[in-house]
């Protein structure tokens, strides 16, 4: 019907007017009626058509890597068209059922991921850092608390703790003799300092005896005895001094490093012993209690804790016995040294004999500073 109402259009002859104007018919409504039921139909089929495309297309889903976008009009050369898999983006796809975009994952969510990943493992190592941290807190805190406790147990009479008698014993001699060692170098040291300060006489006064005796004609001869003998009493004493500077040296070496060394160890020793006992007392307390499952646990942990610390005790406990005994066999042969050389030296220079003192100098190796030794240098001085 539409195909022949539009051949009678086509050959329909038009009539034209005297003025030029074509003239007004009745079938031009008609016409124009079939045109726009024509173009109604046309539009009707495109939509449905278009519509089943679409939705042919979000269920397929196209590869849009194999599509490409064409510029310019119809007939245009390849030049115009680009290939989308050229184009950096996140892929999608579309889901017919809810008519949704769903990214595909690509090398952006990929970088995204590692990123999260790696900030995540970041987190972690600074939480496991912290837990750490808190738990050596927590240790330190309850081993605090536990040996505070067993100290004020002890001191006021209501704890019990491990004793070694014997080795009790040598520490205690130990600390006495270090007390009595320490008074010998405090002496010494002060007989340096006063014999110093009488060497530094000694040779201010022969300097004065040897000034008098060029301005004193008539004194002459008694000046410079006197100034001679100052002088070799001044010599004699820096001998000396060199002496008795070795023996302060030794002993306060003796006294406060090898001494020390080893009452740093019974210190830690002290503390082994205390975190012991507390440990110990702590499983004692345990043993009288209930055995229910939550106490077998606690009792299980505290035998442990107990165990790692009577094998810190005694090892401690071996570590004072060896350096108490290399200190007494180092002591004897110190002093046994520093005694003779100090006898000697003394002897020798009350007695006036400078070469038995200087001999004594040469049989313990000791070498004397020359004079202006302990004075710095222009150098040091700026």
């Amino acid at each position: 019907m539409t195909e022949s109402i539009m051949s009678k259009a086509a050959t329909m002859e038009i009539p034209i007017n005297s003025n030029g104007d074509t003239g007004t018919l009745a079938e031009d409504d008609s016409l124009e009626q079939a045109a726009k039921l024509q173009w109604s139909l046309d539009e009707k089929v495109g939509s449905s058509r278009g519509t089943r495309d679409l939705q042919q297309v979000m269920v397929s889903g196209p590869n849009l890597n194999e599509t490409s976008i064409v510029s310019g009009g119809y007939g245009g050369t390849a030049e115009g068209i680009i290939p989308t898999s050229s184009i950096k983006g996140p892929a999608v796809r579309y889901n017919a059922e809810f008519n949704k975009r769903i990214p595909v994952t690509g090398l952006g969510s990929n970088m995204h991921h590692s990123s999260s990943s790696s900030s995540m493992t970041a987190d972690d190592m600074t939480r496991g850092v912290a837990v750490e941290k808190l738990d050596s807190m927590k240790k330190w805190g309850l081993n605090t608390y536990k040996c505070t406790k067993q100290m004020i147990s002890e001191r006021f009479g209501r704890g019990s703790r491990t004793v070694d008698m014997e080795l009790e014993a040598q520490i205690e001699v130990l600390r006495d003799t270090k007390r009595k060692y320490e008074n010998v170098l405090r002496l010494a040291r002060a007989l340096t300092n006063h014999f110093y300060n009488m060497v530094q006489t000694q040779q201010a006064l022969g300097d004065t005896f040897a000034d008098l005796s060029q301005k004193s004609p008539e004194l002459r001869d008694e000046f410079g005895f006197n100034a001679e003998t100052q002088k070799l009493l001044c010599k004699n004493g820096e001998t000396l001094l060199g002496a008795v500077n070795f023996f302060v040296s030794s002993i306060n070496t003796l006294v406060n490093k090898t001494m020390e060394d080893t009452l740093m160890t019974i210190k830690m020793y002290e503390n082994a012993r205390l975190e012991f006992d507390a440990y110990r007392s702590d499983l004692e307390e345990l043993s009288l209690g209930p055995r229910d499952a939550v106490t077998m646990a606690r009792i299980d942990a505290a035998q442990q804790q107990y165990q790692v610390h009577k094998e810190k005790y005694e090892r401690f406990r071996s570590d004072v016995i060896i350096k108490l005994k290399f200190l007494e066999e180092n002591k004897v042969k110190v002093m046994h040294k520093q005694l003779l050389l100090f006898h000697n030296a003394i002897s020798a220079y009350f007695a006036g004999n400078q070469q038995q003192l200087e001999q004594t100098l040469k049989q313990f190796n000791i070498k004397l500073r020359p004079p202006g030794a302990d004075k710095p240098s222009w150098l040091e001085e700026q």
